[in-house]
This record gives C-alpha cells, structure tokens and sequence, in this order.
C-alpha cells in the first residue's frame, strides 16, 4: 500500500509518497497550503493510489503545543472528514533539521525531504 506522508506548514505543505509496498518513503513536492489544499490532496490520493497518509504531528520535543499545534490539528482533523482513507500522525521532531543535512550547500531545506523523514519514520515502525 502507497502511503502520502505530510509535513504541515501554515503556508505549504511538504508532501512524500512511499513506494507501492510501503517500504521507502521519498519526496514528491510541495503545494500551497491554501483553500484548495483538501482537494489538491484528494486529487494526489486518487492520481498515486494512496491507502493511508501520514501526518507529522508538530509538538515540541518535550510533547508540548507550540505556535501551530492548534492549526496543524484544524487541518488533521478536516483531512479526516475529506478523505476516506487513515489519517496517522508521526512525531516531527527534528525532521527539518534532518532534511537540512541532505540539502545542496547554501540551500535551505526542501519540505518535501522532512515529509520523506517524517513518513519513513512511520513506515520504519511498521517494519516493512
């Protein structure tokens, strides 16, 4: 099963699918977090034929809110009720970071890369 993993922002959103047996997880683009984001989802889930999505779950790394906690939620939430596919959520923590390390020097991170770091963070625990 193809799985679409998110990495949340307020003014895009890093998207990564897995590969069709859920084992590897790379990037595949950004879009703009707008009105049109649902179906722009919607769109990609039936275009790649994906079965569940992967959500990063923008906590601190003490597991407290932060500036954009309540508005990820909104948007987990919403997801849920457009999509007729699991939502899971994964911890962050650190994966922009992470994606910096594999960026060209003097570029900044792709948010595309933290959603690959974030989805194969949840395929790694599913262990395939």
């Amino acid at each position: 099963m193809r799985h679409l993993g998110i990495d949340y922002g307020s003014k895009r959103l890093g998207l990564a699918l897995s590969d069709e047996e859920g084992g590897f997880a790379f990037p595949y683009g950004i879009i703009p977090n707008d009105a049109k984001v649902l179906q722009a989802l919607a769109s990609i889930i039936e275009t790649e034929s994906v079965g569940a999505i992967v959500v990063g779950d923008t906590l601190s790394l003490e597991g407290g809110t932060n500036r954009v906690t309540e508005e990820a939620q909104k948007f987990v939430d919403d997801l849920t009720e457009f999509v007729d596919i699991p939502v899971h959520r994964v911890r962050e923590a650190w994966s922009s970071a992470e994606a910096m390390r594999f960026a060209p020097p003097g570029k900044r991170h792709d948010d595309s890369a933290a959603a690959a770091i974030i989805l194969q963070r949840f395929l790694d625990r599913l262990g395939k």
